[in-house]
């Protein structure tokens, strides 16, 4: 099954779902008024539109995804990698690594990835 896209708003909201879950939507409501100033209509829509997504649902106004936060941020990089990079991880890799300086640790990590990768 592909992930469903989700567009910047919908991801904030889902940072709240994620740590919340699961939530009354009442209280989802009472949250992203608090931590994205929006009123209880944008909520609801918000809600409506992820659920028709299937990316989350609401029964009994209780709120729970349907899709991992993890899901969603390897999709959104699967994309930026094909749309900017022409499908290239390598590309990606020396683009990001040309502007952000990586520690000794990050270093250490991507080697134990590709190592992973090359022992399957």
């Amino acid at each position: 099954m592909e992930t469903p896209k989700v567009f910047e708003s919908e991801y904030r909201f889902c940072l709240i779902l994620w740590e919340h879950e699961p939530v009354k939507s009442t209280e989802l409501v009472k949250l992203c008024q608090e931590e994205l100033g929006w009123k209880k209509a944008t909520t609801y829509t918000v809600i409506k539109r992820l659920a028709e997504r299937g990316v989350l649902k609401s029964e009994d106004a209780v709120v729970t995804s349907l899709v991992s936060k993890e899901d969603i941020q390897a999709a959104e990089i699967d994309e930026l990698v094909e749309k900017t990079f022409e499908g290239s991880l390598p590309a990606f890799i020396a683009a990001f690594s040309r502007h952000k300086k990586l520690s000794a640790k990050e270093v250490a990590e991507l080697r134990n990835l590709i190592d992973s990768y090359e022992e399957e």
